[in-house]
């Protein structure tokens, strides 16, 4: 473990285990959230950063991106030479970060470019935790004047098949000794592992649950989502009420309409049925560009109809804001494709 992985006592708990006083470890909480590097604390003596060289985080920005819109892409390495990609969009209220959570991912979703490669390994809760420590910084911010406002965890990667991490790190950052960001301004999208959204409805979290549906029939759906072959759209609606009934907090549903796949008369009527009653919201995504897939999105229009045909059912609905396409920073199109030239990226399925 690094010391990004820790919380705040477990930090004080290592410098008295390394035979220093307390203050030493909330000095090396405060380095680590704030973004610095080893070499950049001052008030640490030099033989004291020896002894906690191995346990400091090394993870860096190697390169940012800026879309004409001002959203922000981050590529992130860490230690084993390993990148994520991570953005930072701004909005009317704030910074909002979107981290990765899995190098690559397994889920092998059709119109998602984060599966290419399929999955690396996953992230530590340190290593997502120092994403939005990066950005952070990146934007002026430490951790006693954050500037970082909410966090998706929508990046590379899907959130629950790295479930205890994942746990760990909203438990990190929304932490009143850490950035204290409020569980109510993290959200969670998954593919809809069912085991893990009945596992997390108990964890007695505040975080929105947004659910990656894209389609109304298990037929269809497994033709572009193949973890459909397991979890079966009737038992994540299941889940996703109970999870509702446990927590209170209103379900978000994503839908990314892709032309002639999941965009039918019949494919409204059913997502229609199958929300109707139920305190949600459904973000229609227009399909983002991903070079390797053979999807094409709607048009424009063609959403906004469909966002209005569910409005008229007592659906509530809205077009996402795409946001940083041009940079391929978007829905969907989060990578790893700089890793094919990187020898340290060892592909493990």
């Amino acid at each position: 473990m690094m010391l990004s992985d820790f919380t705040f006592d477990e930090f004080v708990l290592f410098a008295k285990k390394m035979g220093l006083p307390a203050f030493r470890g909330e000095q090396f909480f405060d380095a680590v959230y704030s973004g610095k590097t080893l070499e950049d604390v001052s008030n640490l003596p030099k033989a004291l950063k020896d002894i906690i060289e191995p346990y400091y985080p090394k993870y860096k920005i190697t390169q940012k991106l800026v879309s004409k819109d001002g959203t922000q892409k981050f590529i992130v390495e860490f230690y084993d030479g390993n990148i994520v990609e991570c953005v930072l969009m701004k909005y009317k209220y704030g910074f909002t970060a979107c981290l990765s959570t899995q190098v690559g991912c397994r889920m092998g979703c059709k119109f998602c470019a984060s599966s290419l490669n399929g999955l690396a390994r996953n992230l530590s809760a340190g290593e997502i935790l120092g994403q939005a420590i990066l950005i952070n910084k990146e934007i002026g911010g430490s951790r006693k004047e954050r500037k970082l406002t909410n966090i998706v965890l929508m990046g590379s990667g899907e959130p629950l098949d790295n479930y205890d991490n994942v746990l760990k790190f909203i438990k990190l950052i929304s932490s009143s000794r850490g950035f204290n960001i409020s569980e109510r301004n993290i959200s969670l999208s998954t593919c809809g592992l069912v085991d893990k959204i009945e596992k997390l409805k108990e964890e007695n979290l505040n975080i929105t649950l947004s659910i990656s549906l894209h389609a109304t029939t298990d037929e269809k759906r497994a033709e572009i989502m193949p973890i459909a072959n397991r979890y079966k759209i009737q038992g994540i609606i299941k889940a996703c009420k109970d999870y509702y009934e446990v927590t209170g907090r209103k379900i978000y549903f994503e839908y990314t309409l892709i032309k002639g796949v999941n965009d039918r008369d019949e494919d409204f009527q059913n997502l229609a049925r199958l929300l109707k009653g139920f305190l949600c919201h459904v973000n229609v995504i227009i399909l983002n560009e991903v070079k390797e897939r053979n999807l094409q999105g709607t048009s424009r229009l063609f959403a906004e109809n469909f966002v209005e045909k569910l409005k008229k059912q007592g659906i509530s609905a809205t077009i996402r804001r795409t946001m940083g396409e041009d940079i391929e920073g978007a829905c969907g199109q989060l990578r790893n494709k700089i890793l094919k030239n990187n020898k340290k990226f060892n592909l493990k399925k």
